[in-house]
């Protein structure tokens, strides 16, 4: 479960909503304090626990490099609620929810697409359907294929228990314990809870069994044209480091290896995070704009 370590939201971040054709979504918006966005925006996905509060501590740093930046939380997470239909949250429909997110906030400029774990799954959906104006796609944490290792075991835990108990035993059970025994602040453990048990149980099934039985899709992903950084951190207790340096050699994608990191980069690390995706993000852009005018 990805752990924000604050809340308060910084200077030039907002809350907002994106209303797509799809529907709306629940966002945390961020613009230069000074100046105006002069770089091509950026759009951020959470993954399966997770929610936009992920990316705060990175949200303010990224837009100061000139650029809007957006984090939202996907069909059935958190504040942006979703149906009772399973079939809504397959990677497929997830990834068609953020091509329409990407295509309101470009506005008709390409958008650096970021996934983080299992919403690296989703936005390599989006990436593969060439309808998406996509700038570069970045895999934060992520992987070739359904996830393997502690958090395998914690997806399998989590279809088994939650259809019979519920989200409340979840948290009580699992998750709150862990929180507390890791020393985490009240008011986090608050947010925690409320943010769990805002989740659509239906939609945490069917997002669970994806990112256990995820196809490996690396192959389509690597002819599909696009800028491609793989993220994570030294000690990712996701999928493991090997597998995704293996992952980005097959993209021949850049990888960056986030030291000190474990599953959430953008929490553990944010100015180390914040700076490769900085980089990263005006490199593709150069070279976007430099074969335009090419």
């Amino acid at each position: 479960m990805s752990t924000p370590r604050f809340l308060t939201l910084p200077p030039g971040v907002s809350s907002e909503q994106i209303e797509t054709p799809l529907g709306s979504f629940a966002a945390l918006e961020a613009l230069p304090v000074s100046g105006v966005p002069e770089r091509w925006p950026a759009l951020l996905v959470p993954g399966l626990t997770g929610s936009k509060e992920d990316f705060i501590a990175v949200l303010q740093t990224l837009a100061q490099a000139g650029r809007k930046v957006i984090a939202v939380d996907m069909r059935g997470q958190y504040e942006t609620p979703g149906p009772d239909d399973p079939a809504a949250y397959t990677c497929g429909a997830l990834g068609a929810d953020i091509e329409a997110i990407a295509a309101e906030v470009g506005q008709g400029e390409p958008v650096h697409l970021l996934g983080h774990s299992f919403g690296g799954l989703v936005a390599r959906e989006a990436a593969l359907n060439d309808a998406a104006k996509l700038a570069s796609l970045t895999l934060m944490s992520s992987g070739p294929a359904g996830i393997v290792g502690p958090r395998e075991r914690m997806g399998r835990v989590l279809l088994a228990e939650l259809p019979e108990y519920g989200l409340e035993y979840m948290w009580s059970n699992r998750m709150e314990p862990d929180a507390l025994a890791a020393g985490i602040p009240d008011d986090i453990v608050a947010f925690l809870r409320k943010r769990l048990l805002a989740n659509h149980p239906a939609g945490l099934l069917a997002m669970a069994e994806e990112v256990l039985d995820a196809p490996d899709r690396c192959a389509e992903l690597a002819r599909c044209g696009l800028d491609l950084l793989v993220l994570y951190g030294e000690h990712d207790d996701g999928w493991p480091p090997p597998l995704q340096a293996e992952m980005a050699r097959r993209l021949d994608a850049e990888c960056v290896v986030v030291p000190g990191a474990l599953h959430s980069p953008a929490v553990e690390a944010p100015e180390t995070t914040a700076a490769a995706l900085t980089r990263f993000w005006n490199a593709a852009e150069s070279r976007l704009l430099q074969h335009q005018h090419g």
